[in-house]
């Protein structure tokens, strides 16, 4: 059975860094595509970025470009979001997801297969 954990959230004043982590366990990866989104309270769940276990190619959100990276850890089958720069708009509960379909990105939730309870980012002074 698919298991995903996230962790590393929490709470960070502006301008500030957190670095979430995903460890995925259950399966085999290596033909997966793994995302993270985030849901703040009241919103629909966002897309934030995602990465190719396959060749380790990565896709981001604009809203998030230059400040996220993802990046993955074959050998710990950990994906990881640096998050660096952060805004109060970045308050959300982050959730990790894996796609079986590692043929393409997607940033459409319903469209992976697995995803994990979520891990709670605050940012706020």
């Amino acid at each position: 059975q698919v298991q995903l954990v996230e962790s590393g959230g929490g709470l960070v004043q502006p301008g500030g860094s957190l670095r979430l982590s995903c460890a995925a366990s259950g399966r085999t990866f290596r033909s997966y595509v793994m995302g993270w989104f985030r849901q703040a309270p009241g919103k629909e769940h966002e897309f934030v970025a995602a990465i190719s276990w396959s060749d380790g190619s990565t896709y981001s959100a604009d809203s998030v470009k230059g400040r996220f990276t993802i990046s993955g850890d074959n050998a710990k089958n950990t994906v990881y979001l640096q998050m660096n720069s952060l805004k109060p708009e970045d308050t959300a509960v982050y959730y990790c997801a894996a796609r079986r379909d590692g043929s393409y990105y997607s940033t459409r939730l319903f469209e992976y297969d697995y995803w994990g309870q979520g891990t709670q980012v605050t940012v706020s002074s």
